[in-house]
């Protein structure tokens, strides 16, 4: 295809030189794995270069299914497939005679829900979104099965995504999962992503780190250095160590390059202590042992690492705890009064969670996996013991008060805890405690947890509501109620009468 066909868009910034069919079925799973909502990918080359079978094995990867018939779109034009993650609509232009009959195919409104596969692209003209990727597909050799495909994008975001799947299936290739089949995993509430990969019976989870990347805003990385967010996956990699060495179930690591921000390891399974929808009163007692079994231990601030160095785990400072209370200011408050605080109110929030954190400044003090509740804590059917709760998500673990953790877990924001199970299970972890030590200081213990469930609780409504409307999220807003209401149940407690008579006044 000659230049001039690619609308002016750059020379190409990789070109891959493909043996055979299977590996462009691997070049198409690198694809599908970084493709989102909006994405539009242009497949240009002659007849027979090959751009049906990039776009059928794409089809299949996205499904998960190797013997999905794809059909190809020919006559019709367009063929929309439903995922889980997002809609893939395939379109073969070949017979388009107008490249106004686009606009008809409803290609924009396609674009709201999912993403565009182009065969042809070049019959639509001027019509097709400029930030595209194209990819160009040519055969040298007809007697050959080998291609060449070369990626040219007028967004850089396209070049970036390229290059990074490109290294992570090098990263795979070095692995002990060469030749991995790629599945898009999760992505949480930060810029981590995370995948499955599998050969044969075997599999694995990949995380990808991209903070080492200058990826973020400077409020936001301000906001991370303040409240002790880990800037890299050395963390994940150091307490996942520590945690291990001490006989707990986190996820052995087969291979990682910190420098790249990437993390192979093992894969805990998909089951959490959390069954349709509800919680497993056993899955949480298990888990209300783990914790019971980590605050019975003395954790080290700094962690030996390769390479003669050492990881210094963070101080859960109190500056840092009003910080993430502050959220609730910063996003709830608003959400509900349409109106931004001002600093008068600002200051009078902050005053009293001083006060209030000083009157637990006595608690008991150790390793805050900071979200310990039921997305990150995935149940061994065959374990037995503590060894039933796999740990994951213990990247920003800090140096505080360990009724924190047990906060996160008692009044979990993704699931219903009634006032009963709760009490049941604070109930539980105090027996625990109290057979581990005779010194066990039930009152201050419990003085603690009521201060640190109402600063996580007005954490977690900050966050749900930022999610909401700064990252697009919607969905984090359901989680309101149930946090509203455990909020309310916290400030009942004696301890807290100011602070609840505070909270009520944005609230009522």
């Amino acid at each position: 295809m000659a230049d001039h066909q690619l609308r002016s868009i750059p020379d190409f910034f990789l070109e891959l030189t493909i043996a055979d069919e299977a590996n462009t079925q691997r070049l198409a799973n690198d694809l599908a794995v970084v493709l989102g909502t909006g994405d539009v990918v242009c497949l240009s080359g002659d007849l027979g270069a090959g751009k049906s079978t990039l776009a059928r094995a794409l089809v299949r990867s996205l499904a998960n299914d190797p013997e999905l018939e794809v059909p190809s779109p020919t006559f019709t034009l367009v063929q929309t497939y439903e995922f889980d993650r997002f809609d893939l609509s395939h379109f073969d232009l070949y017979r388009l005679e107008e490249a106004e009959e686009l606009e008809e195919l409803g290609l924009d409104d396609l674009l709201e829900t999912g993403a565009a596969l182009i065969e042809w692209p070049e019959k639509a003209g001027e019509l097709l979104p400029e930030k595209a990727l194209w990819i160009q597909i040519t055969q040298p050799d007809e007697a050959e099965d080998k291609r060449v495909f070369r990626f040219q994008a007028s967004d850089p975001s396209w070049q970036d995504r390229i290059r990074e799947t490109h290294e992570i299936r090098a990263f795979l290739e070095q692995s002990s999962f060469p030749g991995a089949e790629r599945r898009f995993l999760a992505g949480d509430a930060s810029l981590r992503t995370f995948e499955t990969v599998t050969t044969n019976d075997s599999s694995a989870v990949l995380m990808r780190w991209p903070f080492h990347q200058n990826t973020l805003a400077q409020s936001v990385s301000n906001y991370m250095e303040r409240v002790h967010l880990a800037q890299d996956c050395r963390s994940v990699l150091a307490i996942g160590t520590e945690l291990r060495d001490r006989g707990f179930r986190a996820p052995r690591v087969y291979k990682a390059e910190p420098e790249k921000g990437l993390v192979l390891a093992e894969d805990l399974g998909r089951d959490t202590i959390v069954m349709n929808g509800a919680p497993v009163s056993e899955r949480y007692y298990a888990a209300v042992e783990v914790l019971a079994r980590m605050h019975g231990e003395t954790w080290p601030r700094s962690i030996p690492v390769e390479g003669n160095r050492t990881y210094q785990v963070p101080g859960y400072s109190s500056e840092a705890l009003i910080t993430e209370a502050s959220l609730f200011l910063d996003w709830y408050v608003p959400e509900k009064t349409g109106r931004a605080i001002d600093d008068a109110v600002r200051a009078s929030f902050e005053g009293l969670w001083r006060k209030t954190l000083r009157s637990i400044s006595s608690a008991q003090l150790g390793w805050v996996l900071r979200d310990f509740h039921s997305p990150n804590l995935l149940w061994q059917r065959d374990a037995s013991g503590t060894d039933r709760i796999g740990l994951i998500d213990f990247q920003d673990t800090v140096f505080g008060p360990v009724a924190y953790d047990v906060a996160s877990l008692l009044l979990d924001a993704r699931t219903d805890i009634s006032q009963d199970l709760e009490s049941a299970l604070f109930d539980a972890y105090v027996s625990l405690r109290e057979n581990q030590s005779q010194g066990f200081d039930k009152v201050g213990f419990s003085a603690a947890y009521s201060v640190l469930a109402a600063q996580r609780i007005s954490k977690i409504i900050g966050i749900f509501v930022r999610l909401a409307r700064r990252d697009g999220k919607p969905a984090y807003l359901s989680h309101l109620p149930r946090m509203l209401g455990y909020l309310d149940r916290v400030l009942d407690r004696p301890n807290l009468s100011e602070l609840k008579d505070w909270y009520n006044g944005f609230r009522h």
